[in-house]
């Protein structure tokens, strides 16, 4: 496929070396001749200097051939323009990073009257995914498949736990829950576990199951997954305003420190339900007073990786809260993981594994039948949801006898709503939709699974 990237900041960038590393035919615009230097110095793609919203500029990055214009400018309007100039010159597919609460309740009217095939909000994204993990306390990262029947739950193995020097086959036996191990980092080592493989405290576990076996198997791993009934957002931004928008439906009552006066009334009005202080949260007396040794949860969501970084290791001396930590910069991932900061939230990753969702169902009407895609361990692991068509070579075959490429899982299995968690015995069906987990990347087929 062709794709134009119209900006070429940290989304664009980020985006762009993903869906390179997928094969794309891939075009930057950006009115910084130095910032599309810098990209085609490290990866294999093209660029043309210039302002993405001009016919012109994108008659010359070759809109006509093109089947996807993805814009992610810092500017709404701006991607708006770019997409709707797309659609008119190259009727092609077209992608805008549209950012403003303002237009979040209109986004609707706004994709039908542009054409857009998608509205990527970066920060609404990363506020489903805080509102996600505040209803699983225990997890880390939850993503979801089969419409949110089945997700693949990410976990810390506490000290002392049970699942301590268990291997992945007695987890079933011993613990009477049918969930399957998927994926276990262990340090820097992310391992796709056999029966064999063994769990040691401080690894961290991805497990499929149903949200009600989640539910069991933390239950019986004796690992809290305690209800939150009181959360403190750190920063006013638009990720903090649209989680406690989201969280109004339920118990969860929501405390906001914000340094800002004026954004501090704004969000009085726009947020009822919740209590907003004035102040800094750098200042400890102010948190201590605020009860953070007594809450449930807490979400550093300022605009600073450091601040925030900080911020969570105090919560964390100072309360068993879950934690929550946005993380703008991607670099130094794996020294962040090493650190005690609970779920480390990535707008822009976010952003850009939306897009590649969207990219993968794009594929499946030119050949490649990828229903969903996750990256479930940064750019090292992903977890793939196919739908199986009629191929002999692996059809009505026993997944034991199938050839299976090496560090690669044959995870779930959707039958028409019956969920069947595999053995070696199962075999794969005409119309099945089964997830696939591996650290093989640029699978576009499911028997690209063979060796």
């Amino acid at each position: 496929m062709k794709i134009i990237i119209v900006g070429c900041g940290k989304v664009g960038a980020t985006l762009a070396e993903q869906l390179n590393n997928e094969h794309h035919d891939i075009m930057l615009i950006d009115k910084s001749a130095d910032v599309i230097n810098s990209i085609t110095e490290r990866i294999d793609v093209m660029g043309v200097v210039g302002n993405g919203a001009v016919y012109k500029v994108q008659m010359e990055a070759g809109i006509q051939e093109t089947d996807l214009l993805i814009a992610t400018t810092n500017s709404d309007e701006l991607n708006m323009l770019c997409c709707l100039i797309a659609k008119k010159a190259g009727d092609c597919h077209t992608i805008a990073r549209i950012r403003n609460p303002e237009y979040h309740s209109e986004i609707n009217y706004i994709r039908e009257e542009l054409g857009l095939s998608l509205a990527i909000n970066p920060e609404m994204a990363a506020a489903m995914e805080i509102a996600r993990l505040l209803r699983f306390p225990s997890a880390i990262k939850i993503d979801t498949f089969a419409k949110g029947r089945i997700e693949i739950l990410k976990f810390l193995v506490p000290d002392h736990s049970i699942l301590h020097n268990m291997k992945v086959r007695e987890v079933l036996s011993r613990l009477h829950c049918n969930v399957l191990i998927c994926a276990i980092e262990h340090g820097s080592e992310v391992i796709i576990p056999s029966g064999d493989s063994v769990m040691v405290a401080g690894d961290k576990i991805s497990f499929i199951a149903s949200p009600a076996e989640a539910n069991e198997f933390f239950k019986q791993a004796g690992i809290d997954n305690n209800t939150i009934r009181t959360a403190m957002f750190v920063g006013g931004g638009k990720i903090t305003y649209y989680v406690a928008k989201l969280l109004e439906s339920t118990k969860i009552n929501v405390k906001i420190l914000e340094q800002n006066m004026e954004r501090c009334n704004e969000l009085s009005e726009l947020l009822p339900r919740a209590m907003v202080i004035h102040g800094d949260a750098s200042n400890q007396e102010l948190l201590l007073q605020e009860g953070i040794g007594q809450i449930d949860a807490f979400a550093s969501l300022t605009g600073f990786d450091e601040e925030n970084i900080m911020l969570s290791l105090y919560a964390a001396s100072q309360s068993k809260a879950k934690l929550i930590t946005k993380v703008n910069r991607i670099a130094f991932e794996n020294i962040i993981d090493s650190m005690n900061l609970g779920s480390v939230i990535y707008p822009k990753l976010i952003t850009s594994e939306t897009i590649l969702q969207y990219v993968r169902a794009m594929q499946n009407s030119m050949g490649s039948n990828v229903e969903t895609l996750y990256k479930i361990v940064a750019d090292r692991a992903e977890a793939l949801e196919f739908r199986v068509a009629n191929e002999p070579s692996i059809v009505g075959i026993p997944l034991e006898k199938l050839e299976l490429k090496n560090n690669l899982l044959v995870a779930f299995i959707n039958r028409k709503g019956q969920f069947i968690s595999p053995r070696g015995k199962d075999t794969l069906e005409e119309g099945d939709r089964v997830i696939v987990v591996t650290t093989v990347t640029g699978l576009n087929d499911l028997k690209d699974i063979l060796r």
